[in-house]
């Protein structure tokens, strides 16, 4: 369940258009307003602001934003205002051919999405940038983490909920057989297993696994596999039991320390908030012990502060 809170009568996106024309004229921004608009206004009626802004202001709103806003805050509005597809397309391009590589960012987008969600982005990847994803991923990855992503990619799943009990139980002996099992690890396998399988199916494989062999298979990914390539494996099984569970703690881990780290940060929020962010929350509060909120109040601060409370929500007046 979203997040977001909308206005229970839709605004016109024109008023819409005009009232953050206003709050950029004039000297210094008024980010009150900019935050109280968007923050509270659902994709498509932040693609609706957006095509009145450049109708009547001649000017692409996302240009405006980044000339008036910074740092942190400008990152994460700029991801915001874009439609599911082509922030988490804008996501991957950053990640695999910005000026810093993340690799973690680029596996997490692709390994935590389902497969209607890769189909579209793929499609708006091309569009936007003119290359295929695959593209950027056989430049960027090597080894068995580019046969994974690139597999998950290309595969079509099934999404719901049914599974085939045998079927589970001859893929929970194989990666038994192809990991624990042998000495060194099958990689093909596991790379077959978990791209070609929903997410139901792997639950109950990871279900079978422990039962036929007294030992999660999460275990079993970790001794086996390493690196980015174990990573992708691990966000795959993670969300397939949990999505809730597995951004809940990548939350914790992104606030956790010294130092927060805001690109994690931004880019579950933006993502979240019109998903499933009530059961992060929800999550991360059984987890924790404390509100996702308050863990985001005390880690940032300003405008940046409001605008990412603005999208989980605030659990009291700070």
């Amino acid at each position: 369940m979203a997040s977001l809170t909308v206005p229970p009568v839709p605004p016109c996106p024109r008023q819409d258009a005009i009232d953050l024309h206003k709050a950029f004229k004039g000297f210094g921004c008024d980010s009150t307003t900019v935050i109280n608009i968007l923050a509270h206004r659902d994709a498509v009626q932040r693609a609706l602001i957006q095509q009145e802004y450049r109708a009547v202001f001649n000017q692409d709103l996302s240009r405006r934003i980044a000339s008036e806003l910074s740092g942190h805050h400008k990152r994460a509005m700029l991801l915001w205002i874009l439609d599911p597809a082509t922030r988490d397309a804008t996501i991957l391009k950053q990640a695999l051919a910005g000026d810093v590589t993340d690799l973690r960012a680029a596996t997490e987008v692709v390994c935590s999405r389902t497969p209607s969600q890769l189909q579209i982005m793929r499609q708006t990847y091309r569009a936007r940038f003119g290359c295929y994803v695959e593209h950027d991923v056989t430049e960027r990855c090597s080894g068995d983490h580019q046969r994974l992503l690139l597999a998950y990619l290309g595969i079509s799943r099934y999404e719901g909920p049914e599974v085939d009990p045998s079927a589970v139980t001859l893929d929970a002996r194989e990666l038994y057989k192809a990991g624990e099992r042998r000495l060194g690890t099958d990689e093909r396998a596991f790379i077959r297993v978990f791209s070609e399988r929903s997410w139901a199916h792997i639950a109950a494989v990871a279900a079978a696994y422990q039962h036929m062999y007294g030992r999660s298979l999460e275990k079993a990914v970790k001794g086996e596999t390493s690196g980015n390539f174990g990573f992708g494996l691990l966000t795959m099984l993670r969300c397939a039991e949990s999505p809730a569970r597995y951004f809940a703690k990548v939350l914790h881990k992104a606030m956790q320390g010294l130092g927060t780290r805001d690109s994690t940060l931004i880019r579950v929020v933006v993502t979240r908030a019109e998903i499933d962010m009530q059961y992060i929350k929800e999550e991360y509060h059984r987890l924790y012990k404390t509100s996702l909120a308050d863990a985001i109040y005390a880690e940032t601060s300003g405008n940046y502060r409001t605008f990412l409370l603005s999208l989980v929500g605030r659990d009291r007046i700070y």
